[in-house]
């Protein structure tokens, strides 16, 4: 492997590894909506699927539902169909493995 070889692929390699932290620093729990401070629940989880928090308390009412903007959805189909919550999603599904077009490839 010549100099001009081995320089590109250095390059190359940092370029990913740049590309896969910068991807996944959006997973970061500081990127959540605060944990609700509801009373009917004293167990949330957050759930990825939605990117929302749900109640894993088995003794409350609430158990299943998922939290967001201020109101319990029973389903995930429900919570779906929320305005704010569309509007959520569409603003914080973008770059790599949202599905979205553009940039590289894209």
């Amino acid at each position: 492997m010549n100099k001009t070889e081995h320089m590109m692929k250095n390059v190359l390699l940092t370029a990913t590894a740049s590309v896969l932290a910068i991807g996944m620093s959006g997973c970061s729990s500081q990127d959540r909506p605060p944990k609700p401070k509801d009373k009917s629940c004293d167990d949330w989880e957050w759930d990825n699927d939605t990117e929302t928090w749900q109640c894993d308390d088995d003794t409350s009412p609430h158990f299943g539902y998922f939290f967001w903007g201020g109101s319990f959805f029973a389903s995930s189909n429900a919570l779906k169909k929320s305005s704010s919550y569309k509007n959520y999603i569409s603003k914080g599904k973008t770059g790599i493995g949202s599905g979205s077009k553009g940039g590289f490839g894209g």
